[in-house]
């Protein structure tokens, strides 16, 4: 018989607003909002404080303004936030090497062979949540069960700095009273169809008749009876690979032009290339990403590339010409652009092994533009427009 796992998922509390009040004391005990101040900024973060007034993250910043008129607006700092997401991974991989980090502020441990170094899943739980606070001085949520989907769902029951445990011998008790919201892959159309059928918790869809869920679902249905019932056998996947790296910018008010357009598609790539080479990637497709303003419609291009990069040079080229091909049919004022790569794979598998004289001058502008960014940051770094562009800037 196979030995239960024991499972933990960590939870950052408010992760971004948690940092802000940590670095600026001033802060503490404040409502924060981090996130863009503009007539179409986002809420990226709301503190607790923030929280209690209806705030809440990927809300239009003017929503949270008016149901929070006193709250504290900062811009994000994405690098202070990277930098304690890391100092947090390593705490975790020094109780066990099956870490996943899922996001920036979560991450799932399984901590089934563990014990006798460090105690059972709830010591750990609790270990890891003091070492947090006392090296890192944030909080972390924690759950504890005998899978992934049961850690996440305790994990949030008891926020902030909580810690709550699935008691393996009770599952389907503790999981009955749950609403049915709280189902991965249940959204609000999907809860208003369940509880049309007199279906509103847990307990009611693990006791429903299959065919029913399946006519309303297909074939998740089976998936959500599982959940219901407390089944799940995905294995956390120490170094999960990150599917793909982007940059996307709402502006405040529309691009008026394709050569604004472009200009701000070019800056997003560079980020992205900057941040294939910080985590050892590199990519084989690039996607553009196009929001239209006065209707909203969104478009994306996407490219093979020819070889897998990580090239500055190599993205700003096939991100223009993807943007210059969708422009071409008429160009229509963006309130959004966005770049993403994807299909990524580590740089040691994927690097040509033929030298080439163009793509060594580029890795080497590539790498100091890199130490101008690690020193002085993204705005101590103004770099021209390789290419065409940047011919025609020579020619004028």
């Amino acid at each position: 018989m196979p030995t239960e796992r024991t499972i933990l998922h960590v939870d950052m509390d408010a992760f971004f607003a948690s940092v802000e009040q940590l670095d600026a004391p001033a802060l503490r005990g404040k409502p924060v909002l981090v996130g863009g101040d503009g007539p179409r900024g986002v809420v990226a973060a709301a503190s607790y404080e923030a929280r209690a007034f209806g705030c809440r993250s990927a809300q239009p910043m003017a929503v949270a303004k008016r149901l929070c008129p006193g709250a504290v607006i900062v811009r994000g700092r994405f690098e202070r936030y990277r930098e304690l997401s890391r100092a947090v991974v390593g705490i975790l991989e020094s109780y066990t090497p099956l870490v996943e980090q899922v996001s920036i502020d979560e991450a799932f441990l399984d901590v089934t062979g563990c014990a006798r170094l460090f105690g059972d899943g709830p010591s750990i739980a609790r270990a890891i949540r003091s070492r947090i606070s006392t090296e890192v001085g944030l909080t972390a949520s924690v759950g504890v069960a005998a899978n992934r989907f049961l850690a996440k769902l305790a994990s949030d029951l008891e926020k902030p700095d909580g810690l709550t445990v699935v008691p393996a011998e009770a599952t389907a008790s503790w999981l009955a009273p749950l609403p049915v919201e709280r189902l991965w892959g249940v959204g609000p159309k999907s809860a208003e169809r369940l509880r049309a059928l007199g279906v509103s918790t847990f307990g009611a869809v693990a006791a429903a008749d299959a065919r029913v869920l399946e006519r309303l679902f297909g074939s998740h249905a089976a998936a959500m009876r599982d959940l219901a019932r407390g089944i799940d056998d995905r294995p956390v996947e120490p170094g999960h690979d990150r599917r793909s790296i982007g940059h996307e910018q709402t502006v405040g008010r529309d691009l008026p032009d394709a050569d604004a357009a472009e200009r701000l598609l070019i800056d997003l790539a560079q980020r992205v290339a900057r941040r294939l080479r910080r985590d050892g990637r590199l990519a084989r497709t690039i996607v553009i990403k196009l929001r239209r303003g006065a209707d909203f419609m969104t478009s994306t291009r996407r490219r093979s590339l020819p070889e897998p990069t990580d090239s500055t040079a190599a993205l700003e080229r096939e991100a223009r010409a993807l943007f210059r091909s969708w422009a071409a049919a008429g160009y229509a004022p963006l309130r959004l652009v966005g770049v993403q790569v994807c299909d990524l794979v580590p740089r040691d598998d994927g690097a040509s092994l033929l030298p080439r004289p163009d793509r060594e001058r580029d890795e080497r502008l590539d790498r100091t533009a890199d130490r101008i960014v690690a020193r002085f940051g993204e705005t101590g770094l103004s770099r021209g427009i390789h290419g065409e562009t940047a011919a025609k800037k020579r020619r004028t």
